[in-house]
């Protein structure tokens, strides 16, 4: 007669199952419910045993968080349901299952979620997987506050929305993405050097400010605009065709060069064969009558009043000095997608 004991012991850094009978491994795909019975498996088998209530409540978010992870990954990825049997995978599923069940924070739950979704989708060890597991185990050493300095340092020093064409657009983008983490911003050192310590960042002795970084990457939308006459006078062979020049959004009755920031405009200028000598002036005239980091500031804030306080937390704190590493993009990015839903694809940035 086999004994009952269910007792094992198990080397560190490994992962045990225990089940009632034969356990089969096989190398089919799972369907979901038995991909859920295998990740609860994994986390009973291995999470420290806790005694009375905290062991019910550790259980029951453990299979909430599971559910809302296979949920998501079976909307988004399907074919990630079929790396159940990969240690690797349940690995990545036991450290948000073990982080939720002690904490229970939804924000943070949502965010690793996220992460192990994208890192479900990497099918290879890859740096984008490495950098992803690293996240995950990241993530929850990190408050609300530092998860939203990450998410905003990433936003305009790393991005650039190509769809701004103009003041109405640049506020709805500012809704969407600065608004649910400006007030959550904290100043105080403590919290950048912790995103130091964590891996996320480095504070460096160079200043970017934020008007500056705003006005590089969205340059189309913060000129004063020049004369007509101005085209005429520097023989540019296009003329005022509407491809190259439109009205200043900011004062209609003079002119700005058609492109949001250098990198459009080269790519217009490839697009349409524009010659060397008018691709220089029309250059030069798109540098014109820039804005001054004052200027900049006012127009953001007359746009979205909120942008008052990120301009002070940027210029009061080390956010200004702030480069992010790889695991700080990742959760940058995650938490982004936590309030938005949709993001571009983070092998952007990590490849």
């Amino acid at each position: 007669m086999l004994s009952n004991d269910q007792q094992q012991h198990v080397a560190e850094g490994s992962i045990a199952i225990q089940t009632k009978g034969d356990v089969t491994v096989t190398t089919t795909g799972l369907s979901y419910s038995e991909v859920r019975d295998v990740a609860l498996d994994v986390f009973n088998a291995n999470f420290y045993k806790l005694q009375g209530a905290a062991a019910a409540v550790a259980k029951t978010r453990a299979e909430e968080i599971t559910e809302k992870f296979l949920r998501k990954l079976q909307k988004e990825s399907p074919v990630g349901l079929e790396q159940s049997n990969d240690p690797d995978f349940q690995y990545a599923l036991f450290t948000v299952q073990k982080e939720f069940a002690r904490n229970g924070d939804v924000n943070l739950g949502d965010l690793l979620v996220d992460l192990l979704v994208d890192r479900s989708k990497q099918e290879k060890r890859d740096i984008l997987q490495i950098v992803l597991d690293e996240a995950l185990n990241t993530a929850p050493k990190l408050t609300e506050s530092q998860l939203a300095v990450l998410a905003l340092a990433f936003l305009f020093k790393y991005t650039q929305n190509t769809g701004l064409g103009n003041h109405i657009v640049l506020g709805e983008h500012f809704d969407r993405f600065v608004s649910p983490f400006v007030s959550k911003v904290v100043t105080n050192q403590a919290c950048y050097q912790h995103i130091e310590f964590c891996g996320c960042g480095s504070i460096s002795i160079a200043q970017v400010n934020l008007e500056s970084v705003i006005r590089t990457t969205y340059h189309g939308l913060f000129v004063k605009g020049f004369d007509q006459k101005e085209i005429s006078d520097r023989s540019i062979s296009v003329g005022s065709d509407i491809t190259f020049f439109i009205p200043c959004l900011n004062e209609p009755s003079k002119f700005q060069v058609n492109a949001l920031n250098k990198e459009m405009l080269d790519k217009l200028f490839e697009t349409r064969s524009v010659s060397l000598e008018d691709r220089i002036k029309i250059t030069e005239l798109f540098e014109t009558s820039k804005m001054s980091d004052v200027e900049v500031k006012e127009k953001c804030v007359s746009i979205r009043g909120y942008m008052e306080d990120l301009f002070k937390s940027w210029s009061g704190s080390p956010m200004q000095n702030l480069t992010l590493t790889s695991v700080g993009i990742a959760i940058g990015h995650a938490n982004i997608k936590r309030f938005i839903g949709e993001f571009a694809n983070l092998s952007i940035w990590i490849n």
